[in-house]
């Protein structure tokens, strides 16, 4: 009995062994994070201080040469932050923001299951650092699962589903044309289960008739319990080359939000990043427009509540990179914000960061 017991432990160890060596194959450990001073002087409610805006950690890696893995942690927010009352508040939260698995065989068919970034938009998927500006543009944030206007929690742009893309159409010199990918998700965010038993269907597509340029639409319809249905599109353009960045993108979304006061909203946003030193130095420039009643100024409906019209913002800023690895970001934006209920629209406001990675 005990050498039947040595050898099935003997047998245990050697898979256990030979598992590990498929699964963690090339395994990167990798984070960033991104430390920042935001200032404010909204009338009412003027602001200014240093944040955590993000640090992530993550480790991916493969298995055999087919299957792609990664998880990934987020931490933001500040320790303690103190209240007027004098009492302080934990306002840190730790959480897991990714963890999927991709079978990645063929290049024009691939499916990745588990908890990632809806296939929403271009910028959705971005790197918060690669991204360019202080945060998300408002559209992606309100209507790609950031602070979603549907009041689902903070999921920044992810939730839980399976998801089918791929590339095809190589042009003479062995470029992919097109770009395809659509999933099946809970509709709730990250970290949590479907509440009301239907799936979001997400999906989009786009062209790159030459390099650096993409064209592409994407659509999105689904629900969420407690509010109803949501119905999305997006149409967005890119052009990256030489180290210039033009990009911009309209989404439109049907459906209530949290509070029940407008069924409709919609937003664009157009920036442009410019070196003065390639890969070391850039000016940039973005106007950012979200509008959560589908309005230009707010109104009372006829339940007597008010409902926001437009917030714009006009942003301006620079960024030098020390190091591939570390950067520093000034960024100023005047804002004009109809979505609260007073005659003082007009407000400034000053980001400035210091992101690394490791």
């Amino acid at each position: 009995m005990k050498k039947i017991l040595l050898a099935a432990l003997m047998m245990g160890t050697a898979l256990s062994t030979q598992a590990q060596s498929e699964w963690f194959q090339n395994v990167k450990f990798s984070g960033y994070g991104m430390v920042q001073y935001q200032a404010s002087d909204k009338d009412g409610a003027e602001t200014n201080g240093f944040n955590l805006r993000l640090v992530r950690m993550a480790l991916e890696g493969r298995a055999h040469t087919d299957f792609y893995w990664k998880t990934q942690m987020q931490i933001n927010g500040n320790a303690f932050d103190t209240k007027a009352d004098g009492k302080t508040k934990n306002n840190m939260t730790i959480r897991l923001v990714d963890l999927f698995g991709e079978w990645q065989k063929y290049e024009f068919f691939k499916v990745k299951a588990g908890q990632f970034k809806r296939p929403f938009t271009f910028e959705n998927p971005m790197h918060p650092i690669t991204q360019g500006f202080m945060s998300y543009s408002q559209n992606v944030s309100k209507l790609a699962g950031f602070a979603d206007r549907t009041g689902e929690h903070a999921s920044n742009g992810r939730d839980i589903g399976v998801q089918i893309q791929g590339d095809f159409l190589k042009d003479g010199n062995g470029r992919n044309l097109l770009h395809y990918q659509i999933g099946a998700f809970n509709g709730e965010g990250v970290n949590t289960g479907d509440a009301d038993n239907r799936k979001d269907i997400i999906g989009g597509a786009w062209v790159m008739p030459i390099k650096g340029m993409r064209i592409g639409a994407f659509g999105w319809t689904g629900s969420r319990a407690g509010v109803g249905e949501k119905n999305r599109y997006a149409l967005s353009g890119e052009y990256t080359a030489d180290d210039w960045t033009f990009r911009t993108e309209y989404i439109h979304s049907q459906g209530w939000n949290a509070a029940h006061t407008s069924d409709k909203a919609d937003g664009i946003y157009a920036l442009c990043i410019a070196p003065i030193q390639k890969n070391k130095m850039h000016v940039k420039a973005r106007y950012d427009l979200y509008r959560e009643a589908n309005s230009w100024n707010g109104f009372i409906n006829d339940a007597n509540q008010f409902v926001g019209g437009a917030k714009t913002l006009y942003e301006i800023g620079a960024d030098y990179l020390f190091t591939k690895n570390l950067q520093i970001n000034v960024e100023y934006a005047r804002v004009n914000d109809r979505t609260i209920n007073s005659d003082k629209h007009s407000y400034n406001m000053v980001d400035v960061e210091l992101d690394f990675r490791f």
